[in-house]
């Protein structure tokens, strides 16, 4: 999870608990803002936080050891585990900026006790800091289809109860769930990541975009008569959805093979390299929108790069620690959640530029979406390498929130093409 993403939600002085529902134990994260711990433990953990860890890193796990106790409904005592701590930095809009210890823990219940329903007895910080409150949020609960570390759902919050000066047990009561709850959290997971996911919504207009054209003549010495820079004219419309089918099912095939394999943990290759290597095929899909630099054989290109995709997919299964049957449901359901986003996009997008790459506009518009897209996927290139934001990507991001400004943008510049184009032809039949 990107938790500096998500701390802008709570204010401080709070803090955060975010739990992980497993088949057999809770895990999560407790995130403590540092002015605050300080202030409950008497130790120097916000004024000295570059090497807290090293300092008070045994100190502070036997403090939560003291203060964290979920309990069964019957009373029975669950096992607490402390993980891996590191002290963050974020900035916050209300409180500006602060650091925060960030704790991974997990809890388990005793034989036959019930994991979805306890009493978690915890007041880390709040019995010393009385204004101090606990924001509890699951973040992970298959069963219930909550799959996207993104959007946590909260669930409650632990304060003092002013009139006892006492910190009560906060009451967990999940609902069981289905498989069949867990399965749709998954499709809409893979919608999320196609509709979020600025650089392959872009990647799937490159693929767009040269789809309707007939490629040059593969006879050498011949000349294609039109200005479309080496783009034959429109093809028709039954070319141009057979030809729209075998791209987007060579994608399908090749990306659904690496996210299983990727899902499964067959293959596994740094994130890194492989955000790097979408950027990369972004770009080269660009260039080819603009000039075929492989025609004939966008099938197997389109698989290729397919496989790539597939594992940046296989990323968002890989950290959900499922089951067997969970895991296969989940890359069905993620699988079928990214084909119907896209098939989706198709719908709404294809038959605008179909009609579009009738007239003469479509040339410049189909260079010109080319080259912004060449220049995106340069800008996410070198951001993917040196690991720092630049103002190219962050435009992209402020443009792509305007998508539903672009698509009516594209609706009503195929429409003036149409009637151009049409007017145009028949003032050439009148002449003759």
């Amino acid at each position: 999870m990107d938790v500096k993403g998500f701390l802008y939600a709570h204010p401080m002085p709070n803090s955060v608990v975010l739990l992980s529902i497993q088949q057999d134990k809770i895990t999560g994260e407790i995130q403590l803002p540092l002015g605050e711990l300080q202030s409950a433990i008497g130790m120097g953990a916000n004024d000295n936080s570059q090497d807290l860890v090293k300092r008070l890193g045994g100190t502070i796990k036997a403090y939560l050891f003291q203060h964290i106790h979920p309990k069964s409904f019957d009373n029975k005592l669950w096992t607490v585990e402390l993980g891996a701590m590191k002290v963050l930095s974020t900035k916050n809009p209300l409180s500006g900026e602060y650091k925060e210890l960030v704790i991974e823990f997990s809890m388990k219940p005793p034989a036959f006790s019930d994991l979805r329903n306890f009493y978690f007895y915890y007041d880390v910080i709040v019995h010393q800091v009385i204004t101090h409150k606990i924001l509890i949020s699951v973040k992970q609960d298959w069963q219930q289809g909550i799959v996207s570390e993104n959007k946590p759902t909260e669930v409650g919050m632990i304060e003092l109860d002013i009139p006892s000066g006492k910190v009560p047990p906060f009451q967990i009561s999940l609902q069981q769930g289905s498989t069949w709850k867990g399965f749709v959290g998954m499709c809409k997971l893979g919608i999320d990541h196609i509709s979020e996911g600025t650089d392959h919504l872009l990647f799937l207009l490159a693929l767009l975009l040269p789809a309707m054209l007939k490629p040059p003549s593969p006879q050498r010495g011949s000349k294609i008569n039109s200005p479309s820079g080496g783009w034959g004219a429109f093809g028709g419309n039954r070319y141009s959805f057979i030809r729209l089918l075998k791209i987007v099912t060579a994608f399908t095939l090749g990306h659904s093979i690496t996210l299983l394999m990727g899902s499964l943990g067959w293959v596994h290759l740094p994130s890194q390299w492989i955000e790097i290597a979408i950027a990369f095929s972004i770009l080269i899909s660009a260039i080819h929108a603009m000039k075929p630099i492989f025609a004939g054989r966008e099938i197997y290109i389109a698989s290729g790069f397919g496989l790539i995709h597939g594992l940046a997919f296989a990323n968002s299964l890989t950290d959900l620690s499922l089951n067997s049957q969970q895991m296969a449901l989940s890359i069905l359901g993620f699988n079928v959640g990214i084909e119907l986003m896209q098939l989706f996009i198709i719908i709404l997008t294809f038959p605008f530029l179909l009609l579009l790459s009738r007239g003469s506009f479509y040339v410049i518009f189909r260079n010109t979406g080319a080259v912004l897209v060449a220049i995106s996927s340069l800008a996410w290139m070198i951001e993917r390498i040196t690991n720092q934001a630049n103002f190219i990507t962050r435009i992209v991001e402020n443009v792509a929130n305007q998508a539903i400004g672009l698509y009516f943008g594209l609706i009503i510049l195929s429409i003036i093409s149409y009637f151009y184009t049409s007017k145009s032809l028949s003032e050439i039949k009148t002449s003759k």
